[in-house]
């Protein structure tokens, strides 16, 4: 046989490593990613007593990938709509915590006489708590289920999100020789457009597909796809100006969006696991112990920086957010560590080449180090809180917690404030798919037709073809941009209470027409040399045709509803199998009543009957709408609909009318058996006499089942088996037949 190749040596030693280290540090409780760390450092060259990796290179070609399947599993269990319900307080408390702890870290850097860049860097690895190390020291200390945990998982969301864009932006400044804040807000607005971009079109194919093909997916194609698809965004991502980590979170948020989720999330987490822990592995080998002997001064003083910086930062950050002056302090301090953000953005320093080879290991120290603190941090907190309680004049902690409490709620919006957020949005998501048609078009299409009509005469019509489509494709979002929320509740009340209202109301139409008519305008400007007003002429011509046409307007409205069906995919599969409840419930309330889900028992009475023999809405007034059976779900059922045990219903009615349904569920059971001892069954043989009754007659005219409840397994014909009884088989003196029933039955039958 050939030699092995040295990634199968290296994988081999690795995992076997990493395996033996995790194990120990699962035995001792601490995280996981730590035994991942040390691992690497014992298998890297800077361990001089034990075997280490020959080619360092293909563990880092692996290590990349395992970044880009973190970040997809991170993008599964992200949802756009959880964020946008949070509110303004997570956000408030995200921003002002980076923020801070990246301005911290750029003046630590600039102290220790660091480059720009690795000072830039420092900040940013700074300001990324560890998500994983934080929810595993809530799980171990038993506090995940209180309130400020809450708090603080939803800021450390955010800044998982932020965390991907500030690895565009440090990506964009290092390509750059002087970094300005003009480069900075063009790398915001490339974000936000391939953002929103993405997620669109995304969301529009991605469910769509995933739909058509459900029958043909098993749950070996459905991790071939899913990983897949995200290696294909990590291309086209990279192909764009982004990294691969970028691409794999934004498909990771999109597949997040489908009924597939929870599946794919299952199907994945082995690979993650695996790929993932060659990346913490890879970190480890980074470190160099004549660095950290080097730079022990650096270090100790950035975890105290960490440490120090988010007590006092990230509990003001969280009193900004809305919480109690206690509360914040709690969040505070549990957030007082570096993980693995902090590894990613260190290793696209490194890929850049823009930050020293000293950062690394000096990060990777500082975050074993917080990573062990955090649990006395966690517990540090209500005693901190206690004693800044005490030394406080009274009047200052009162004075905090009021102002903390003092946020606006976001539901409590004006009519004008609801009206021109969802214009905005409107606005900039359908003009961001016109510029992305218009440019595919451009760039794929005209060169198309140009080949196919060459020569100077016919590039008109290549030319006019080509203006034709494009405005073809983009007729339904201009429509959409012009007239969605024209007839909204909200445009409708502001009309009707003042004259006043009615002005600005008619400009928000004419913005958003003018928009319109400029697409066309960018459009007839690149294919012709019309005069400017002619092309604005042949603009509002063509915006008012798309406003009148019905095919248009058809058409429109059916790619928007398509859109909000896939957006709410994966609501719709937890209502159905029950795990969230109807939307309609909320204006039920509004008439005094609601829903409310009931389990039939395993021994209630009514199981095994219908609804009509049940007659649950005449004996108590209410509404069966619908029934929960295992992953099935029966929307109004009708009156032959059969109850098992374990079967939910879903039950519509007033406070009174469901408590006395619960009461009569609860009460019509079996009566409990206070005699069980008696049920055992037993199995005994019988010979027929002479006088039994039960010569003569077939084993269904015997009566053995219906009138003595007892069951023939067989009869005994002098073979090692026993015989089945034949249904015409009439019995004999001297059968011997073998019974199985109760005892007192059994005692009966022998009687006879």
């Amino acid at each position: 046989m050939g030699e092995l190749h040295s990634l199968i040596k290296d994988l081999a030693l690795i995992l076997m490593v990493a395996g033996i280290v995790t194990l120990v540090f699962k035995r001792l409780k601490q995280p996981l990613v730590l035994g991942y760390v040390v691992a690497g450092f014992l298998v890297s060259p800077h361990m001089p007593y034990v075997a280490s990796v020959v080619d360092q290179a293909d563990i880092h070609t692996w290590a990349d990938i395992g970044v880009m399947f973190l970040l997809f599993s991170l993008g599964l269990d992200f949802s756009f709509k959880k964020i946008l319900k949070m509110g303004a307080s997570p956000i408030i408390s995200t921003v002002t915590i980076i923020f801070c702890m990246m301005m911290l870290g750029i003046v630590m850097g600039h102290l220790f006489g660091w480059g720009k860049m690795d000072c830039i860097f420092l900040g940013g690895m700074l300001a990324m708590s560890s998500t994983t190390i934080i929810y595993k020291a809530f799980d171990d200390l038993g506090l995940r289920q209180q309130q400020f945990a809450g708090r603080v998982m939803s800021v450390l969301i955010l800044e998982d999100i932020l965390a991907i864009v500030m690895m565009v932006m440090l990506s964009a400044i290092a390509s750059g020789n002087n970094p300005d804040g003009g480069q900075m807000l063009d790398a915001v607005i490339k974000i936000t457009f391939f953002l929103i971009l993405w997620f669109v079109v995304g969301i529009f194919a991605i469910p769509l597909f995933l739909r058509r093909m459900r029958k043909q997916m098993n749950n070996e194609v459905l991790l071939i796809v899913s990983l897949g698809l995200c290696c294909a965004m990590a291309v086209f991502s990279t192909k764009v100006g982004f990294s691969s980590a970028f691409g794999a979170f934004v498909m990771g948020s999109i597949l997040a969006e489908t009924i597939e989720a929870d599946k794919i999330i299952r199907l994945v987490e082995p690979v993650k696991n695996l790929f993932g822990a060659i990346f913490f592995v890879s970190v480890g080998m980074l470190v160099d112990p004549h660095i950290l002997v080097e730079y022990a001064l650096p270090i100790i003083t950035l975890v105290l920086t960490i440490l120090i910086g988010q007590a006092i930062f990230g509990s003001l950050a969280f009193m900004l957010g809305g919480e109690t002056m206690k509360s914040a302090i709690k969040c505070g301090f549990s957030m007082a560590q570096i993980g693995e953000f902090s590894f990613i953005i260190a290793s696209l320093g490194l890929s850049l080449g823009v930050i020293g080879k000293f950062l690394y290991p000096v990060v990777v120290a500082v975050s074993v180090i917080t990573t062990f603190l955090t649990p006395y941090m966690i517990r540090l907190a209500t005693p901190a809180y206690n004693q800044l309680e005490k030394r406080l004049p009274q009047k200052w902690v009162r004075s905090l917690n009021h102002l903390t409490m003092s946020h606006p709620n976001t539901t409590e919006q004006s009519k004008w404030k609801r009206l021109l957020l969802q214009m905005g949005r409107n606005t900039l998501i359908y003009s961001i798919l016109s510029a992305a048609t218009i440019a595919l078009m451009f760039t794929f299409v005209l060169p198309f037709t140009r080949k196919l009509l060459p020569g100077w005469e016919l590039h008109w019509y290549a030319n006019a073809i080509t203006g034709v489509l494009t405005v073809l494709f983009i007729s339904p979002f201009l429509r959409a941009m012009v007239m969605k929320k024209n007839h909204s509740e909200e445009f409708k009340a502001l009309w009707a209470e003042s004259n006043i209202n009615r002005v600005p109301l008619l400009f928000t139409i004419l913005v958003r027409l003018v928009i319109a008519v400029a697409f066309i305008f960018y459009i007839c400007n690149y294919l012709t040399r019309f005069s400017n007003a002619l092309m604005i002429t042949i603009g509002s011509i063509v915006v008012i045709f798309i406003i009148l046409s019905r095919w248009i307007k058809k058409r429109s409205i059916r790619l928007e509803r398509l859109f909000i069906l896939n957006l709410r995919s994966r609501d719709i599969e937890a209502q159905v199998h029950g795990h969230k409840r109807p939307l309609y419930e909320g204006k039920l309330l509004d008439r005094n009543i609601h829903i409310a889900d009931f389990e039939i028992p395993a021994d209630s009475l009514w199981m095994g009957k219908t609804l009509k023999q049940l007659n649950l809405g005449k004996k108590y007034g209410i509404h069966v709408s619908s029934i929960l059976r295992a992953s099935h779900r029966l929307n109004i059922p009708d009156g032959e609909s059969l109850i098992f045990p374990g079967d939910v219903l879903q039950v519509i009615g007033s406070d009174e009318q469901l408590a006395i349904f619960q009461q009569a569920i609860q009460e019509e059971v079996m009566e409990e058996d206070h005699e069980l001892e008696k049920r055992e069954m037993k199995l005994r043989s019988i010979i027929i006499s002479g006088n039994s009754p039960f010569i003569g007659k077939t084993l269904q005219e015997s009566g053995i089942r219906d009138q003595y409840n007892c069951m023939v397994v067989g009869i005994e014909e002098g073979k090692e088996n026993l015989s089945q009884v034949k249904p015409l088989y009439r019995f004999q003196k001297g059968d011997i037949l073998w019974i199985v029933g109760e005892k007192e039955d059994l005692q009966l039958i022998s009687t006879l």
